[in-house]
């Protein structure tokens, strides 16, 4: 009920002022004086106050004044009562914030009328003033203000988001001029152009730009408007939004770029050395000009990370990437200067270099050479001078190849020859290139042999989370006689070229399920086991049925089997995985994405795939303890993953900093040489049982 003050010295007026106003369902306060009515308003403010002039003590003018100074009183509406109707005293009236006034004698039907109107009108103004309020802090949180341009005044109306965006002070002329002024001279141009559309053509405005502020730092806008007409139709007035979109764009851009481009060099990735190299074929193509790719691997790098470790190894990678890219420039035999090369990183120490515009395709055995000079250089790594060479295939276009997949594998097929020719030199691709087929196909025919003599092995590293193992990744390895330790990334594309890789990975599911129900009677913890899967099991056909087998022979239950898939894979064979994975996950098979951030896929597309864990890749956690950027996006990762309910996994966590970050971001599981190596299974029993209550 709205309430009412009532200030009169007339005990008699306030009576007739309550009975005028109380039947009309308002609730009357009285008050004899200035004072009182202070000390009543204080108490509990009112809606209205009806205030008397002539009074003892404090008059009605000074009474308002008070009024307008107690919390609360600002936007009260007050109206004066006096039997002066001289213009002076109604002057004075509104001077002190006086709402209204009212003369003596009082007509009661009016007043209790006008005292509704205005309670009517003073609430509205509340809800405007809230709603603006309302406004106000959405454009704030959005950094968004908003403008008003008249055609006829030329009068630029700004809200003060906008003055704040665009870094105009409250005291500081706020016409178009100091708004265009801070526009970015290069997109003036775009935004004129933007605007005579949208007035001349009445199509609404939307352009892109950016804005430079007094202290010469940039922000980036998304500026919107619409036309305004008057009853004829006549273009009156632009009214529009802009909205500073600079952290977003800067994310987005970061995004882009990693999806393109290594981590650990800042090179580009593999995904955009094969773009290069097809941008570079359909232009030659046209320009009948030769290009050449290099195809650059460092010798014995094994050897680096066994003796440094793999932080200096990435420093090494690093070195290499500044040398290459330093040399590459630097050499102006090749490349067109407004065509230079470029330079990716394909993963772990492979390098390529893709020389466009060459005269002569012989003139890539003298940059080769070059590289070659200057990776022999020392390096300092740990405090000792490491020499490091390497091997380099060259193929050109387009007689080794017209597509990018097939220069690539032959600048491969070269280097793998310069490798056999003794290291530390280069080889251009020839059809012939017997020695290195010949390799792989000894290779071949010794793991055909090994599969079939059951010669492989299953290791196993542990997961850890909440102190104890959450899981184990299953790892295939080959000893062999005379090759020694066969790791898989040596032999698994050979068993997926050939086809051996539909037994590989049964033998391995086979092996690991079974191990999982020995360890569960031999008493040790429940933890899913964790087994990859290859693309091409997929692309073969029968994954689910081969799953389902494998559970039924060996008894174990589907919820402690975890299988693991590539991003990439997700991304190049969706269809076939996808509809795979959801019919295992429906019989309680776990499904994790392994490598994730290296198939350049978002977090928010994983929300519709069956997926139950995500597998954080290792270049991601390289860095996190020493470079800032990197543990922002990594903690991002973490987050993000949460908020789509997946377990976050990161692997190759190798230092106490690194899981210390880790676990202060909620990262649910660990892996990596920090906690153990792969091992066989006996091993990883006896460190399993070793733990006793938890992993410290």
């Amino acid at each position: 009920m709205p309430r009412v003050l009532v200030v009169d010295d007339d005990p008699t007026m306030r009576l007739l002022v309550g009975e005028a106003l109380e039947p009309g369902g308002l609730e009357v306060d009285e008050a004899s004086d200035g004072a009182e009515a202070i000390r009543v308003f204080r108490r509990h403010p009112h809606d209205l106050v009806l205030l008397d002039v002539r009074m003892p003590g404090s008059d009605g003018f000074a009474v308002c004044e008070e009024i307008r100074k107690a919390p609360g009183g600002e936007d009260v509406p007050v109206v004066i009562m006096t039997g002066l109707d001289d213009l002076d005293s109604i002057r004075r009236a509104y001077e002190v914030g006086a709402t209204d006034f009212i003369t003596k004698p009082i007509p009661w039907l009016v007043l209790s009328h006008r005292v509704r109107y205005l309670l009517r009108a003073s609430e509205e103004a509340r809800e405007l003033r809230r709603s603006r309020e309302r406004l106000a802090n959405a454009q704030r949180l959005a950094r968004m203000g908003s403008w008003h341009f008249d055609f006829a005044t030329g009068e630029l109306e700004v809200s003060p988001e906008l003055r704040g965006i665009f870094g105009v002070a409250e005291d500081e002329a706020a016409g178009l001029e100091e708004f265009v002024a801070r526009l970015h001279p290069d997109d003036r141009d775009a935004a004129s152009e933007a605007a005579a559309r949208c007035r001349d053509e009445g199509a609404p405005m939307h352009v892109d730009h950016r804005i430079v502020l007094p202290d010469g730092s940039e922000r980036v806008l998304i500026t919107q408007a619409r036309l305004v007409r008057d009853a004829e139709g006549r273009p009156r007035a632009f009214e529009g939004t802009a909205q500073d979109v600079t952290d977003r764009r800067r994310v987005e851009e970061q995004i882009r770029w990693l999806a393109y481009h290594d981590s650990l060099t800042g090179l580009g990735n593999r995904m955009l050395c094969h773009d290069r190299i097809s941008l570079a074929a359909a232009q030659s193509r046209r320009t009948q000009a030769p290009f050449g790719v290099l195809f650059l691997d460092l010798d014995h790098f094994k050897r680096i990370n066994d003796t440094f470790g793999h932080t200096e190894g990435d420093r090494l990678l690093q070195g290499v990437a500044d040398r290459l890219v330093t040399s590459v420039r630097d050499t102006d035999l090749v490349a067109r200067p407004e065509g230079p090369p470029a330079i990716s990183r394909l993963g772990g120490d492979e390098f390529t270099v893709l020389l466009t515009e060459v005269a002569d395709v012989r003139d890539l055995a003298k940059v080769a050479r070059r590289l070659l000079e200057v990776l022999q250089q020392p390096f300092s790594l740990g405090g000792h001078e490491v020499v490091i060479t390497g091997s380099i295939g060259i193929a050109a276009f387009p007689a080794d190849g017209l597509d990018a997949d097939t220069l690539l594998r032959n600048a491969d097929a070269a280097m793998y020859h310069a490798k056999e020719k003794g290291r530390n030199n280069y080889q251009f691709y020839t059809s012939s290139l017997n020695a290195v087929a010949l390799q792989r196909l000894i290779l071949e025919t010794r793991l055909r042999g090994a599969l079939e003599r059951g010669e492989l092995e299953v290791y196993y590293q542990p997961k850890l989370g909440a102190g104890r193992v959450a899981g184990v990744e299953a790892l295939v390895r080959w000893p062999d006689r005379e090759l020694g330790m066969v790791m898989p990334d040596a032999f698994i594309p050979i068993a997926e070229e050939t086809g051996m890789i539909g037994a590989l990975g049964a033998f391995v599911l086979r092996q690991s399920c079974a191990d999982r129900v020995r360890w569960s009677r031999l008493g040790l913890p429940p933890a899913p086991v964790c087994v990859n899967l290859s693309a091409q099991q997929f692309r073969a056909g029968g994954v689910v049925e081969m799953v389902e087998r494998t559970l039924a022979e060996t008894g174990l239950e589907p919820r402690w089997l975890e299988l693991e898939i590539t991003e990439s894979m997700l991304l190049r064979d969706e269809k076939v995985v996808v509809e795979a994975l959801r019919r295992l996950r429906e019989r309680g098979v776990r499904v994790a994405v392994d490598d994730f951030g290296t198939g350049y896929s978002s977090l928010a597309y994983l929300r519709s795939l069956p997926v139950d864990s995500l597998k954080i890749d290792r270049s991601f956690i390289r860095g996190i303890a020493e470079h800032a950027d990197e543990a922002a996006l990594t903690a991002a990762i973490v987050s993000m993953g949460h908020a789509l309910r997946l377990c976050v996994v990161a692997e190759g966590v190798e230092t106490r900093g690194q899981r210390e970050l880790l676990e202060r971001w909620g990262c649910d599981e660990l892996q990596g040489y920090l906690f153990a190596h792969p091992m066989p299974t006996a091993d990883l029993e006896r460190w399993w049982r070793s733990l006793g209550d938890g992993v410290n």
